[in-house]
Parts: C-alpha cells; sequence; structure tokens
C-alpha cells in the first residue's frame, strides 16, 4: 500500500494560523480520499512559515470497483419514468433486467462503477483542498484567481512504495506538481528531490529546516532555560509566545540579550509586556530579586559572529521600544504623586455605556455597593469605598493606553506611589479577577468586595436596560460577570444576601438612567419589569450559571434544582453547602431508596388530596396505628425530626441528611406492610397525616419531588 507525501510551499505563513491550517489540511485531505473509497492507515499534518505538510501512511493503491442495484418502475409505466430511470443510471433500454416484484414486473438496473487509481483520486481531492481552503485571510498574487495565504510557489505530491516513488500530476493555475522542495531560505535555499516522508524529514532537517513546530518550540524552550539557569537567570514561561515564535522560525537560535540599565527600573510587567507584544522577546528575570534584566530572542539563522550582529540590532530596537515605555511610566509617576485627580476627572468624559451613564458615574456606584457589601464580606467599609474609587483610575493612564491588557496591573502601582494602602492597591490589581475560569479569585477581603461589587453592578445595570444575553451573543460578557460572582463568593465562603446586593446595585444604575435620561429632551431609556421583578430575573441567571458551574463539578442539575426550591436561595454558600450534602447523601443507598419511598409518599398523598379535596397535615395520632411497621414509622420520624430541625438550625446538612436517610428502612417497611387507603376512613385519614409528616419532614433538607429517577 502506497503513502502519500504533500507539501504545500509558499511565502511565510502568519503563525496565529498555521495550527488550524495544519487540522483544515489533514481533514479535507483524508476525507477527500475516503469519500472516494480509499482507506489509509494514519496521516499527520506538520508546519513551519513557508510549508504546510500532510503523510499519509498506508494508502489504498485504488478504490474498490462498486456494484450497486437500482429497481426502477413498473413495466407496464408510462415511457415518461422508464425514459428518467434510464437517464438517472446512464444505461440504456436493453441493459435492463425485468424481474418479478410482488404482483408487478419492474425494471432492475445493475450499475457499476469501476475503482479508480489512488493518484487519480489524489490529484482530484488535493485540488479541491487547495482551492476552497478555509485561510482565516487570503490574497490574490499576479495573473491568476488562485487564492492563499501568501503566494504559493510550489506543490510537492508523491505517491510511494516498495516499488518506486510516482508523481501525481497536478497543475493549479500554472504551479505543477512535483517531486522537490527548498530548505531553509539563507542556510540551503537550494532545492532538491524527496522519495518518501522519512527522506523528505531527513533532508529538511539537513538543510536547517526542523519540520515539526512541537519540536521547534521543545528546542527553544529547552535552549533557553538552559542558557539563563548557567547565568544563574530564569525564563518567564509565556507558553502563548513560545507557540507563536515556535511557527516564526524554521531553523530555531534562541539568543540572550541584555536590557540597558536605565530601562531595569521599569515594573517587571511592564518590560515583559513590552516585549513580548512589541518584539517577541522572552523576558529573562533575577529569581533574587524579581526583574527582568534579559532578553531572549529567537533567530531564524546561524551566524558566525554567534548572533553578536542580531543581538546589537535588536537591542537597538527594544531601547527604542522601552524609551516610550519608560516615557509613559516617568508621566504616569508624576500623575500618581499627585493623587491621580486629573484621571478621576477625565474619566467624567469616557462613557460607560450611552444609557448608564460615564465611567466616573460607574465608579460612585461601585463604591457605594463595595461599601455596602465589606461588613458581609469581612473588609474594612473605609478601605473597601476608597479602593473603589481608585481601581479604575489608572484606566486613564499612559501607560494602560499603550498597553491595555495592564489594566489594573498598573493601578497597583500607580496607588501604592500616590501612598494608598496596600489592601486598596491589591483591589486595583485583583478587582477585574476572576476573568476566566481558570483565572485565581481574590481572598483578601478588600479585594473581594470591590470584585463582587464591580461585578454585580455589570449585571445591575445591564438587566437595568434589558440588554441581556441571547442564545450565543453575549457582547457585554455578562455570563462571565454572573460566573466571577459565583466564584467570588463560593471561594471566600461569603455569606451574602444576592438579593440584597442586586437591589442595591438595581437602585444606583437606575439613579444613572434617570440622570441620563434628565439630559435628554425625549428619555431613551426604560426598564420593562419593575426593580424587584428584575432582581429576581437576574437572580435567575446567576442561578442558571451556578448550574452550569456545579454540574462540572459532579452535581446534577435536579438535585440543585431540589436546593434552588428552598428559602435562602440567594446565599451561594448555603445553597451549595446544601447541594453538596444531598449529593452525598444521593451517592449512598440508603438516599437512593428512602427517594423511591418519598416519591411513593408524595404521589399517594398527592392522591388523595386532590380526590378529597383536603389537605392531610393535621398530624397523624399514634393510637390509630395497627401493626409493628406503623408504630416504628411513628418513632423513626419522631427521632429523625428531632435530629433534623437543629441540624437544620446549625446548617448542619450532612447531618440533616444522614438523619433523612435513616428513614429509609422504617419508609420501605411500612409500605410493605400497611395498605395506606385502609377502608376504615378513620385508619385512612391517620396514614395520609403519616405520610403528610414524611414529605413535611423531607421537605425541611430540599424538595426531594424534583429529584429524578
Amino acid at each position: 500500500m502506497p503513502d502519500l507525501l504533500i507539501e504545500l510551499f509558499s511565502e511565510e505563513i502568519p503563525a496565529r494560523m498555521q495550527a488550524r491550517a495544519r487540522q483544515d489540511l489533514k481533514k479535507l485531505v483524508t476525507d477527500g480520499l475516503v469519500e472516494a473509497g480509499l482507506t489509509y492507515a494514519s496521516a499527520g499534518a506538520f508546519s513551519t512559515p513557508r510549508r504546510l505538510t500532510l503523510t499519509v501512511q498506508g494508502l489504498s493503491a485504488e478504490s474498490p470497483t462498486l456494484r450497486e442495484e437500482r429497481k426502477g418502475p413498473r413495466t407496464d409505466a408510462p415511457e415518461a419514468a422508464l425514459a428518467g430511470f434510464l437517464r438517472s443510471t446512464g444505461l440504456s433500454k436493453d441493459q435492463l433486467e425485468i424481474r418479478d416484484d410482488k404482483k408487478a414486473q419492474v425494471w432492475f438496473a445493475i450499475v457499476e462503477k469501476p475503482g479508480r487509481k489512488a493518484a487519480a483520486i489524489v490529484a482530484e481531492v488535493l485540488e479541491k483542498t487547495i482551492r476552497t481552503f478555509p485561510w482565516p485571510k487570503s490574497m490574490r498574487w499576479g495573473s491568476g484567481n488562485l487564492r492563499w495565504v501568501r503566494p504559493l510557489h510550489s506543490i510537492l505530491c508523491i505517491l510511494g512504495d516498495e516499488a518506486g516513488t510516482e508523481v501525481v500530476g497536478l497543475d493549479i493555475d500554472g504551479i505543477k506538481s512535483g517531486n522537490t522542495t527548498a530548505g531553509h531560505r539563507f542556510l540551503a535555499p537550494g532545492r532538491f528531490t524527496v522519495s518518501s516522508f522519512d527522506d523528505y524529514a531527513a533532508k529538511l532537517r539537513a538543510s536547517k529546516v526542523m519540520l515539526d513546530a512541537a519540536e521547534r518550540a521543545d528546542h527553544i524552550w529547552n535552549h533557553a532555560t538552559q542558557t539563563a539557569f548557567a547565568q544563574g537567570l530564569e525564563v518567564v514561561e509565556d507558553a502563548g509566545l513560545l507557540a507563536e515564535v515556535s511557527g516564526l522560525v524554521e531553523w530555531p537560535v534562541p539568543l540572550m540579550g541584555q536590557i540597558a540599565d536605565q530601562f531595569l527600573h521599569l515594573p517587571a510587567e511592564v518590560l515583559q509586556t513590552s516585549m513580548r507584544e512589541h518584539q517577541k522577546f522572552f523576558s529573562v528575570k533575577n529569581p533574587k530579586t524579581g526583574r527582568i534584566e534579559k532578553f531572549l530572542t529567537v533567530a531564524n539563522t546561524e551566524t558566525a559572529d554567534h548572533g553578536a550582529t542580531i543581538l546589537a540590532g535588536n537591542g537597538k530596537v527594544l531601547a527604542a521600544r522601552l524609551s516610550d515605555a519608560r516615557f509613559f511610566w516617568d508621566n504616569d509617576l508624576r500623575e500618581a504623586k499627585a493623587g491621580m485627580a486629573k484621571w478621576a476627572e477625565g474619566l467624567r468624559s469616557v462613557t460607560f455605556h450611552n444609557k448608564l451613564g460615564s465611567q466616573a458615574d460607574r465608579i460612585e456606584r461601585i463604591a457605594a455597593l463595595a461599601r455596602d457589601l465589606a461588613p458581609v464580606i469581612g473588609a474594612d467599609e473605609v478601605l473597601a469605598e476608597r479602593a473603589a474609587r481608585i481601581a479604575k483610575l489608572d484606566l486613564r493612564s499612559a501607560m494602560v493606553g499603550e498597553f491595555p491588557e495592564l489594566q489594573g496591573t498598573m493601578g497597583r502601582y500607580y496607588a501604592l506611589e500616590s501612598g494608598e494602602d496596600p489592601a486598596v492597591a491589591d483591589a486595583a490589581r485583583d478587582h477585574y479577577s476572576p476573568l476566566g475560569p481558570s483565572d485565581d479569585v481574590p481572598t483578601a477581603p478588600v479585594s473581594v468586595a470591590v470584585a463582587l461589587a464591580d461585578k454585580l453592578d455589570t449585571l445591575a445595570g445591564f438587566w437595568a436596560i434589558d440588554e441581556k444575553p441571547t442564545g450565543s451573543k453575549d457582547p457585554f460578557a455578562l455570563r462571565r460577570a454572573a460566573l466571577g460572582v459565583i466564584r467570588l463568593v463560593l471561594a471566600n465562603d461569603a455569606r451574602l444576601s444576592l438579593m440584597a446586593a442586586l437591589r442595591a446595585g438595581l437602585r444606583g444604575n437606575l439613579d444613572a438612567i434617570a440622570g441620563v435620561n434628565a439630559a435628554l429632551e425625549t428619555p431613551v431609556v426604560a426598564v420593562s419589569n419593575s426593580p424587584e421583578a428584575t432582581a429576581a430575573d437576574l437572580l435567575s441567571f446567576i442561578h442558571d450559571r451556578l448550574k452550569v458551574f456545579l454540574r462540572d463539578k459532579g452535581i446534577r442539575h435536579d438535585i440543585i434544582d431540589a436546593c434552588l426550591a428552598m428559602p435562602g436561595n440567594d446565599d451561594l454558600t448555603l445553597l451549595v453547602k446544601r447541594a453538596r450534602a444531598l449529593s452525598a447523601m444521593l451517592a449512598t443507598e440508603d438516599g437512593a431508596n428512602l427517594i423511591q419511598g418519598f416519591k411513593r409518599a408524595n404521589n399517594i398523598l398527592t392522591q388523595a388530596e386532590a380526590k378529597d379535596g383536603v389537605e392531610y397535615s393535621y398530624g397523624a395520632e399514634e393510637k390509630f396505628a395497627e401493626g409493628p411497621e406503623e408504630l416504628a414509622l411513628f418513632a423513626a420520624l419522631d427521632a429523625a425530626e428531632a435530629k433534623i430541625a437543629p441540624a437544620m438550625q446549625a446548617e448542619d446538612f450532612a447531618a440533616a441528611m444522614a438523619a433523612m436517610a435513616a428513614l429509609r428502612a422504617p419508609v420501605d417497611a411500612f409500605f410493605t406492610a400497611v395498605q395506606v387507603n385502609s377502608d376504615n376512613q378513620i385508619v385512612r385519614r391517620n396514614r395520609l397525616n403519616l405520610l403528610s409528616r414524611i414529605r413535611g419532614i423531607c421537605g425541611q433538607v430540599a424538595d426531594l419531588s424534583r429529584i429524578e429517577g
């Protein structure tokens, strides 16, 4: 069985597009081959800045001959029906067969589709792949119509087996396929012939090309860390930059250079961001001081002076970039030491949302909310309010204007320089967190208070103007804000009433909306629901995000629903504590079986109440009990009630669930031995009231009727 090798050789492919291009090339070609009837053993795709490569091992030599029998119209059908059948099969009438079929005779066609050689199929599939390749951006060049990410220079396409190698003939807008490729642009630019994938990979390496992006990344990282270690330094990890740089070079040569002394006082984050964004340099820090002292660049060539000229040139460019960063830093420090009043005033002219006022208006709302939340979180009210007022001031700084990703980080530096309390400065840095599901969650009380206030204000504001997420659209990242609230509350065991916090957030935003409308001749903002209904709807949205969050933690949605139905469901810490205890109980045999007993009791009771038109909740009397099983259930319910009530009062859900699970055996025994709907109406009523006790006692813990199964 032959092996297929394809290489599409072009001008430099942007690094950010290479990983997806590898996947697309592999999928498009292999899917096309399979659809045409070929099979293969394995396939692998590779990329460098100038080439996309695909190897397909164990490809079948040709597609199989297909024989298909197709049933046509009856022999006495109109001629038009027969003519249409003949057209669809490509046969003539004398090539058809007449067969008996039930009560009539019908025409049958035997259509044979001969197999095709692999080379013909590969040529067809590859041409279609090239012409329809899904580049995010593509271009045309010269006078042709072919589009590619960058001008395509050559196509290598060969099939090889023990008997030899065959070039798959292909001509796309004058680019003819062959069995040659080129090495490194500078170190080995000549073309050479290849006969197999192993031959191809070996000759590329000899021509200074590492084909595998993962190998290039490993080479860069290993060489960089070893070089830094030898000098007592550490390379700052940056997986994204490593992936990007490995897509910029075919023969990576890591080189370490020195940052000029006049820039070493800049914050490490500024140096790292500037070098990463502008130069694609790795930062190298001194582990003893935490300072960034050197940079590491990755060249695409080897030089006689071992990179000295390259480093000198890069050093000059870096110095120019860092001079800008130093200018921004020095100017910002002057503003910070002056109290940042100019920045605060500047935010009055920055619109947060045209219906919700300016950034300065929003800061006022967050400050008020942070002060309200502080006692619940355990934070100092004055510090929480102060932190909220200064947390976003760095948005007006020159440094954040140049590097928006440093917002918050720079806010902490500027707050410290202006003499703020360290807890206030830390809150400026941390209040945006958590941004994603893997981000760390702030734990310092002042930071938590401001982070919660920030996210709750965002949610309340957009709910107030009815700008909610719809389907997959969430332009204001409100799902992320809700998840942030959930993680902040749960990670810090915060005990707060979300409903109260949402009402407070809505009040502030409704005042902002009123202020916006007062400035307009024709008010354009109207809240569709009452504030209370809006807060309830927003709480429901947060609950929906909580379900997703807890599902990933292994807690079923019906368990969460059973707990959401209980009072106090706006206390997320209490809610999750209850859900985890219920989940643990249901994982036991007693818990799972108790649910069945509860459902049986609930169903019998519900049906009886509907039939009789009364509510059986007036207390069962032990004197009407008959038999040991019924008496045992009375005793078990008394014991469970005595344990569950104080356990619930103490929020000891595990103890409450354990007491409830202990009802499993007496409930099972009761239903096995006792007929609830007795002919004696007094006994029947007493037993229905007994079932009501089961429902009532279990209902203190969770709404078990919502548990599935």
